[in-house]
């Protein structure tokens, strides 16, 4: 028998896979078109429903294309930071992104094991709920990356309402739900090559109708979802400085530049007024007990001048070779130590150090790569009248891990050094994270770094304020402190994904005739099952 003529070569159907998933970047930060993702994804999802058999390698396809271009900054921190050379950080990228295409490649693999069902119960149910779990695996899987997720890309668009209610995989569901009602309206008509027959036609008419009625209720949804407002301002605002130092990320590390940094950042604090001063992470590369203690005295001086707290990083060392990447609080409080929970593999920890260890010392010089991680949950630090959810750069990717601090907290605060990334997109895509924390959350976040993007982020997600990329600044202003509790900070991920699992029962179900009470109210359903 011939192939069917809706069905591309082989090479074709992995290359428009591939390039959609290169083109789905320009959704996320710095671009912002975050309207292209649900019509890219559309592309991947058409081909699934085209050919079931091809899932797993278009979806791999997919993958590669979009994490080779949308995380190729891990280049950057290999090669111009790590010293790796060229073509081994080359390789060590497509490697990576090939293990992240897995996540895509096992949502297709998933969707195609589940019993069969009709064109619009797989692109508006089951192909979105298996997209979406898959998605949320990433945030645990081999200690989590959860970058690029789908979500992310709706920070700036209406979808972003949906992050108080079920967090960023909320969004990220809606995305993949938009995408399948898309696919399921731009497939073919049935043709007898594929056994089509006269109530094809019928057929096709009413899994466009299915898709229609998803998007209009999805819409209406939106606007609902827009009333409430879950968090409210608490006690006055605080003035705050942040300080980014902008030191090269070469000489960050290096004695030679090391009391020129340390005094940049003690000549900028000094200079402030603000109640609350935050100093990115590391911008003393020390342990704190190799700080000089005039430095930290000088520090908590400035501190209590201005009637609040210093919150500076560094690294910390309470029993003998378990070393911390930390923050420190220095003024009027207490002094308050955050050590970072979530670390950074191959970055701050080298997974199978006894094995790998040797090998990556070998190719990649990174500044105290053996690094100890505190415990989870380590409550908010009370600074400048304010209780502060801290997180240290890598964290804020991890929104269940954020909001292990909450409702207690009244403020977000991020450090980060993403002089790692580069100046152009890691940054930016890792500010668009941060404000979906802000969203999911409902707190203003302060967020301070080395060279970029230092910024404040409003509680619906906004950027309010930001200093400049690559240049020394001080950003100052107020910050509201807020109280109140989102649904996502009661249930987390948990109530996205037992909706998905709902839907994927929903979608591959089998038939039943439906009972007398519900034929009455059948017709308001758009996934509504057809008794044979």
């Amino acid at each position: 028998m011939s192939r069917p003529p809706h069905r591309a070569p082989d090479w074709r159907g992995y290359l428009w896979c591939g390039a959609a998933g290169a083109g789905s970047v320009a959704s996320f930060a710095p671009f912002s078109c975050w309207y292209l993702l649900p019509l890219l994804l559309a592309i991947l999802f058409r081909t699934w429903l085209l050919v079931p058999e091809r899932r797993a390698g278009t979806g791999f396809a997919y993958g590669l294309g979009l994490f080779t271009v949308g995380v190729h900054w891990i280049y950057i921190s290999l090669h111009d930071h790590g010293g790796m050379p060229a073509p081994i950080a080359g390789l060590a990228l497509l490697g990576f992104a090939a293990f992240c295409a897995l996540i895509p490649a096992v949502a297709g693999a998933l969707s195609r094991r589940l019993p069969p069902a009709s064109p619009a119960r797989t692109a508006l149910l089951t192909l979105p709920a298996a997209w979406t779990l898959l998605e949320w695996s990433r945030t645990w899987f081999c200690t989590g990356f959860p970058w690029l997720a789908a979500g992310y890309s709706q920070v700036p668009g209406p979808l972003a309402i949906w992050l108080p209610w079920g967090g960023v995989y909320t969004a990220s569901l809606l995305v993949a739900m938009l995408a399948g009602a898309l696919a399921l309206i731009s497939l073919p008509a049935p043709s007898a090559a594929d056994g089509g027959g006269p109530s094809d036609p019928q057929a096709r008419l009413r899994a466009r109708w299915q898709a229609l009625g998803t998007g209009l209720m999805l819409a209406g949804l939106t606007l609902l979802a827009r009333l409430p407002a879950f968090t409210q301002p608490i006690g006055h605002p605080v003035r705050f400085a942040l300080i980014q130092g902008n030191i090269a990320q070469d000489e960050k590390f290096d004695p030679v530049h090391l009391a020129e940094g340390l005094h940049r950042y003690l000549t900028l604090a000094q200079a402030s007024s603000a109640r609350l001063i935050v100093l990115p992470e590391s911008a003393v590369p020390l342990l704190h007990d190799d700080v000089s203690p005039d430095y930290l005295d000088a520090l908590r001086a400035i501190g209590q001048r201005n009637g609040g707290d210093l919150l500076v990083g560094m690294f910390d060392e309470p029993r003998p070779g378990e070393i911390h990447n930390s923050m420190f609080s220095l003024g009027q409080a207490r002094q308050q130590v955050y050590r970072k929970h979530h670390l950074v593999p191959f970055g701050e920890f080298i997974p199978l150090g006894g094995l790998v260890a040797p090998i990556m010392n070998a190719l990649l010089a990174m500044p105290i790569g053996s690094q100890a991680a505190g415990p989870l949950g380590q409550g908010t630090m009370a600074v400048a009248g304010q209780q502060v959810a801290m997180d240290i750069c890598y964290e804020d990717a991890f929104g269940e891990e954020i909001i292990t601090a909450l409702p207690a907290a009244t403020l977000l605060v991020n450090v980060s050094n993403d002089a790692w990334f580069g100046m152009a997109v890691g940054p930016e895509q890792h500010l668009q994270m941060a404000q979906a924390r802000s969203l999911e959350t409902g707190r203003e976040m302060l967020r301070t770094t080395n060279t970029g993007v230092t910024a404040l982020i409003g509680a619906n997600g906004a950027v309010l304020q930001r200093a400049p990329k690559g240049e020394v600044a001080v950003l100052e202003g107020l910050v509201q402190g807020r109280s109140g509790t989102t649904p996502f900070v009661r249930m987390g991920n948990h109530g996205v994904v037992v909706l998905c699992l709902l839907l994927l029962w929903q979608g591959s179900s089998r038939r039943r005739r439906p009972s007398h009470w519900r034929k009455r109210w059948l017709w308001l359903w758009p996934w509504r099952r057809r008794s044979p």
